[in-house]
């Protein structure tokens, strides 16, 4: 029989959503630095802010293909008043022009391309009407508007990224500009991932009657690693206390564990039993729906993330709560216009799916937190906090999937 739950727990029983991120990465171990190649650091995090090694561009250089010229010989340019420019040489990126542009005269210039000394403007080869090889005729006035200035990107020393920030592929190409080929980043937290429950079944197995196969377990997973986790997969367990503790027990090396299923208020969620009677409890219950019945402790030393059994609870409380806590990103939000009603709950903040289009959000039909397509079709969590409901036509948060 499951233990019953204390009348007066010494945990904390239905905390908030940003409780529950503090909670959980207050068990997590301090980010602990490694240098690897910018090759390898795709999605990983900055563990020490980033400086310019050089500046960007490192010459002032021209943004198009064109002519350098003093903008002055230019200016009574215009639709039927041509300018002639003697053409004293070119500047191509890595070939600089190495004189001087004098009155009268211009380069003819490529995109990133440097400007040469005396030149002030760029004039766009659309706009040029050759006049021999060794001179042009310039349609309208040069601009410099059309000049990059050296270090107008970045400068060197100049810190450009900081610690904690995310290596997207454009920033990693970023990094490689400021002139780094190694970065320091954070060591990959490794994570341990168990699902529970005599119901559940590998993809690919006839299913009996009652049945589910586990999508739990490869859709966290996927979210794990795409939060820059290594992921130590320990499979499944039944509903058997001793089975799951010896599951448990093969998570050696783990920073953290994260299970879905056996957390709710069933004779059968013995992951709830483990942890109230031979582990630790930090929290249990979160004041969310879906996903209500998410749990955290400890076991033997071991971080435990209980989440939910239901697809869309499970994929949801990571989502919402241990995905930022594993990053330390704070989760990305947008205001858009309600085109349907939004409904709240008294006590909870809701996060139903909604469909985006054209700068409105619409409430999904069916937001069981069974129906798993409800994830893949719209992509979006509308969030409504406790007791305000969301009316058609106000703003409300989105947060996308």
């Amino acid at each position: 029989m499951p233990s019953p739950v204390p009348s007066e727990p010494s945990f904390p029983m239905n905390v908030s959503v940003p409780e529950a991120r503090t909670m959980l990465a207050a068990l997590l171990p301090d980010p602990v630095a490694e240098t690897v190649a910018v090759a390898d650091a795709a999605g990983r995090f900055l563990f020490a802010d980033l400086e310019a090694r050089v500046s960007h561009p490192s010459a002032t250089e021209s943004a198009l293909d064109g002519i350098a010229c003093r903008e002055a010989d230019t200016v009574t340019a215009g639709p039927g008043t041509p300018v002639r420019l003697l053409v004293v040489g070119e500047s191509r990126a890595g070939v600089p022009f190495a004189g001087r542009v004098g009155p009268g005269e211009c380069v003819r210039i490529y995109t990133g391309a440097p400007v040469p000394d005396g030149a002030d403007a760029i004039c766009p080869v659309e706009q040029l009407q050759d006049d021999g090889p060794d001179a042009v005729h310039a349609l309208r006035p040069a601009s410099g508007a059309d000049i990059r200035l050296e270090g107008g990107d970045f400068r060197t020393g100049e810190v450009v990224m900081h610690a904690g920030t995310r290596l997207t592929p454009a920033r990693l190409a970023l990094a490689v500009s400021l002139g780094h080929a190694q970065v320091s980043v954070r060591r990959r937290l490794r994570v341990a991932l168990l699902s529970t429950g005599d119901e559940v079944r590998e993809p690919g197995t006839a299913l009996a009657p009652g049945q589910v196969y586990d999508s739990n377990r490869y859709g966290l997973a996927a979210m794990l690693r795409e939060a820059g986790c290594d992921v130590l997969d320990l499979g499944h367990a039944p509903d058997s206390p001793e089975r799951l503790a010896e599951r448990i027990g093969a998570a050696g090396g783990a920073d953290v564990l994260l299970t879905s299923g056996g957390v709710s208020m069933g004779k059968y969620d013995f992951m709830r039993d483990l942890l109230l009677e031979q582990g630790r409890v930090s929290f249990w219950k979160v004041r969310l729906r879906p996903g209500g019945p998410a749990m955290l402790g400890g076991w033997r030393g071991l971080p435990v993330f209980g989440l939910p059994g239901n697809p869309v609870s499970s994929l949801v409380v990571f989502q919402v709560i241990v995905r930022p806590a594993l990053t330390g990103e704070t989760p990305f939000t947008l205001r858009l216009r309600a085109a349907t009603p939004f409904r709240a709950l008294p006590d909870k903040t809701a996060y139903w799916r909604g469909n985006i289009e054209g700068g409105t959000v619409s409430d999904y039909p069916k937001q069981g937190s069974g129906v798993l397509r409800s994830l893949s079709d719209t992509g979006a969590l509308v969030i409504v906090p406790e007791g305000r409901p969301v009316q058609v036509g106000e703003d409300v948060e989105v947060m996308l999937f």
